[in-house]
C-alpha cells in the first residue's frame, strides 16, 4: 500500500481555528477506507493520539513562505540509521518512526503489511540496495514521542542557510 502523506491544512481539525506561524501542533494520520488522511491539531486542542491512529507527531508550524524550512539529512544517512536500528530491539519504535520518514522520502516502499498475533509488520523494498525489509509496527508510547521527535531532529535535521 503506497500513500501520500499530505502537508498540513493549517487549520484545527478540532476548533477550525488557523494554526499559525510558530506555534506547536500535533498531527496524526488515520486509515479512511483505502486511503490514509491527515489530520492536524492545535497544541490546546490535542488530547492524544486515537488508539487507531497510524503515526502521530508533534511540529512547529513553519512559515508560509518556508524559509527557517530544515534541510534533511543525506539519504545514506538515513538508510545507515534504519540499518543500525535493527541491531537494536530497545529502538523498534524510533525505528518505526524512521522507516515511516524513509517511506515519505520515497527511500523505502510498503510491498505489504502481515498480521501475526495481533502484530502488524510492514514488508518494505529499498530500490538502492535492492534489499527487502520488515519493520514492526511500534506505535511510540505517549511519553516517548517527544524523546524520539528530539532525537530525529537533532540528528538528521540541519538548519536553512
Amino acid at each position: 500500500m503506497d500513500f501520500e502523506v499530505g502537508k498540513s491544512t493549517r487549520v484545527c481539525a478540532v476548533s477550525g481555528r488557523e494554526i499559525l506561524a510558530g506555534e506547536t501542533f500535533h498531527s496524526v494520520l488515520l486509515r479512511d477506507g483505502a486511503e490514509v488522511k491527515r489530520l492536524d491539531y492545535a497544541h490546546d486542542a490535542w488530547t492524544g493520539a486515537p488508539p487507531e491512529a497510524l503515526a502521530a507527531w508533534t511540529s512547529v508550524m513553519p512559515d508560509r513562505e518556508g524559509s527557517n524550512k530544515p534541510k534533511l539529512a543525506p539519504s545514506e544517512v538515513l538508510l545507515r540509521l534504519f540499518n543500525e536500528l535493527a541491531d537494536d530491539p530497545s529502538q523498534h519504535d524510533l525505528r518505526y518512526v524512521l522507516t515511516l520518514m524513509l517511506i515519505r522520502r520515497r527511500l523505502l516502499r510498503l510491498e505489504e503489511t502481515k498480521s501475526s498475533d495481533g502484530n502488524d509488520t510492514l514488508v518494505l523494498y529499498c530500490p538502492r540496495d535492492e534489499q527487502t525489509y520488515e519493520v514492526t509496527v511500534a506505535m511510540p508510547a505517549e511519553p516517548r514521542v517527544q524523546q524520539i521527535q528530539d532525537y530525529l531532529t537533532s540528528l538528521l535535521f540541519a538548519p536553512a542557510g
